[in-house]
């Protein structure tokens, strides 16, 4: 996957958000998706003495049978500080790592984070995905901004996610007895088609496929389907 080298993280906090507010005017809420063959997951971990280094993991899954397909993992050195908001600023630069050693390029990503469903409504999935200019969406465990009422307890139901009268997001409900997870359009692709392709990645789990794998991978555990694809084999647990 092409990758842009001209980027610059070295930025104070309110520079980053003077960056969000100039990104935020170029995703777009149009669904570019076409027919969808591979989804991708996509999360951080951290690991070191306090928090210091950061664990990309993507992975890839063939589409719709969920089974992975290719993986890669990174590590960078954390050099943004947490600030609510501009979590972007502190992931993004190592998940653009692992992205530069994937073999097979999704049609979608799914990240774990929020995409619009953001203050200045460009979370980590829109920066992402604008960055890149490729579909993303953002599927999040707990909302950022804005409220949303409890979707009824059947699998695909879903209420508005709601900010000073702007529907943000969707709260969808992808297991009967869990709370709802929060989809965000990311870049490229329309609220309703990616609360549709969140529901078809989910299989009988409250998260869908492509988060579950990737965190599990950020975490740092290797994925036994494929060995062959393994970018970082530092980490020997299996499942």
């Amino acid at each position: 996957m092409k990758i842009p080298t001209t980027i610059r993280w070295d930025v104070t906090p309110q520079q980053a958000i003077e960056i969000q507010r100039g990104l935020a005017a170029r995703v777009s809420e149009r669904d570019e998706v076409g027919d969808v063959r591979f989804v991708a997951g996509v999360d951080v971990g951290f690991e070191g003495e306090d928090n210091r280094t950061a664990r990309a993991a993507v992975v890839v899954l063939k589409f719709p049978e969920l089974t992975p397909v290719d993986y890669a993992i990174a590590r960078l050195p954390v050099t943004f500080p947490y600030v609510p908001g501009l979590l972007a600023f502190r992931e993004i630069p190592v998940v653009l790592k692992a992205l530069e050693k994937l073999g097979t390029e999704p049609d979608v990503m799914i990240v774990d984070g929020h995409g619009r469903a953001h203050p200045r409504r460009l979370g980590i999935a829109s920066h992402l995905g604008v960055l890149l200019d490729r579909a993303t969406i953002g599927c999040a465990k707990s909302i950022l901004c804005g409220k949303a009422d409890e979707p009824k307890n059947q699998v695909g139901a879903w209420t508005p996610l709601l900010d000073r009268g702007e529907q943000i997001g969707a709260a969808v409900r992808t297991r009967v007895g869990t709370m709802p997870v929060y989809v965000s359009i990311g870049h490229r692709i329309s609220l309703a088609r990616a609360r549709e392709l969140a529901l078809e990645c989910c299989k009988g789990y409250r998260l869908p496929e492509t988060t579950r794998y990737a965190h599990r991978v950020a975490g740092g555990a290797i994925l036994a389907k494929v060995p062959d694809l393994c970018k970082d084999a530092s980490q020997p647990t299996l499942f």
